[in-house]
């Protein structure tokens, strides 16, 4: 963990509040993330969490504010948002399965014009991926669950994004391949990227993020330094069946 000193926020959530047609999801939202930090968002299904990273991207309408390096969020279409630097890795991971694990990657930097940076991203994926690098001529839908992960999060970092939002990582992988990923989200926090780590998964994304944040029905009811947060009675009695 290698959280910078606080200075002022990345991404500042402010009363924010959103849902689907007429039933209300969240409910006066607020949290922070700062530059190169790894923040988790935990909680139970249903709690609200992947509701929360849909209108951070801009696909549910919401109130309040979202401001990202004092840019007001809300309002904004989604790719304008990914535009900015936002960038979200869905739960189930989304790839395009009849296509290579390569052009899965290249599609992830489709809004950049920089080709010769992009070479220099894929090569990098492909050094902190091993795996990628070996089936890069392979269909992604044809690997394991867990290197389709690994392929999402590759493909979501060649967007060259500023805070990457990741969903419910986790989910249908063995203990082994999300211990593999939560050191590749460490390698890539010191290399300057932000992450917000969504997951049901409490004892896993704690162990891991610098902060956290719990949601319960739609509402933030515990934050703070996530090693504090681990060994407090009310969580571990609540998620990590303590």
């Amino acid at each position: 963990m290698n959280a910078p000193e606080k200075t002022v926020p990345l991404l500042k959530v402010d009363n924010l509040s959103a849902g689907y047609g007429e039933m209300p999801v969240l409910h006066g939202v607020q949290l922070e993330i700062y530059q190169a930090e790894m923040v988790a968002l935990v909680g139970s299904n249903g709690a609200g969490k992947t509701t929360l990273l849909r209108a951070l991207s801009g696909m549910l309408p919401s109130t309040g504010s979202i401001a990202m390096n004092g840019r007001e969020l809300v309002g904004l279409t989604p790719d304008q948002i990914f535009g900015l630097g936002l960038v979200q890795v869905p739960e189930g991971r989304q790839l395009f399965d009849r296509m290579t694990v390569q052009d899965n990657l290249l599609m992830g930097s489709y809004r950049r014009q920089d080709n010769a940076a992009i070479a220099r991203d894929l090569d990098k994926m492909y050094a902190i991926f091993p795996r990628m690098a070996e089936r890069r001529r392979q269909l992604a839908g044809s690997m394991s669950g867990g290197e389709q992960q690994m392929c999402a999060i590759a493909r979501a970092l060649m967007a060259a994004p500023v805070l990457v939002m990741i969903d419910e990582m986790s989910l249908g992988l063995a203990p082994v391949v999300t211990q593999e990923l939560m050191e590749v989200l460490a390698a890539i926090q010191r290399d300057g990227v932000t992450v917000l780590l969504v997951e049901q998964d409490v004892q896993l994304a704690l162990s891991g993020a610098d902060r956290a944040y719990v949601m319960e029905t739609g509402r933030i009811v515990h934050s703070g330094p996530a090693k504090i947060l681990i060994n407090d009675p009310a969580v571990q009695q609540a998620y990590l069946g303590m």
